[in-house]
């Protein structure tokens, strides 16, 4: 029970902008191309992920609901942890092209989910929310270069997030 109330505590905190301008998400996202598992390299992490690893996010469309439903992954304290397992469900705001979504961990509340950076090829992400309190930068692999390292500092910045918050996650 103190975990369902800490999550709904974090996601109502979560609401107000504080006059921060809204992220843009990006044109538009192809919800077939967006499907499959992503991993989380980093972050700005939410309650329940601070001490995550080996986190993936996998997502597949249910088409009968509309529903996006997600499964959320993680070794928590350690690489060899004990596993942790999330089942948020997803649902496409209206009128975003598929780039913005509402994730529901608990009825009846969404936490917003922008889609403010995709590559070309769906191989590169960043989810971000208008109060700059979460961001992730997931990947469809693990690795992480140096250059792409920075690249996520940079953007992050350029969202108007303060870089300093990013958690690099530890994959093995």
């Amino acid at each position: 029970m103190k975990k369902i109330v800490l999550i709904i505590f974090t996601l109502i905190s979560g609401c107000a902008t504080n006059g921060l301008p809204k992220i843009e998400p990006v044109e538009k996202i192809s919800l077939d191309n967006f499907m499959g598992d992503w991993y989380v390299l980093a972050h700005i992490p939410a309650l329940i992920e601070k001490n995550a690893f080996n986190a993936v996010e996998s997502y597949s469309f249910n088409s009968a609901d509309q529903v996006i439903e997600t499964t959320f992954t993680f070794n928590k304290g350690a690489l060899d942890g004990p596993e942790k397992i999330y089942k948020p469900k997803g649902f496409v705001i209206p009128g975003t092209n598929n780039a913005v979504w509402g994730m529901q961990f608990i009825w009846p509340i969404k936490a917003q989910y922008v889609i403010a950076y995709i590559d070309e090829g769906y191989e590169n992400t960043i989810v971000a929310r208008d109060k700059r309190d979460y961001l992730w930068f997931m990947s469809r692999t693990t690795d992480l270069p140096t250059e792409k390292k920075q690249w996520i500092y940079k953007k992050t910045s350029e969202l108007g997030y303060d870089g300093d918050m990013l958690r690099f996650v530890p994959h093995n």
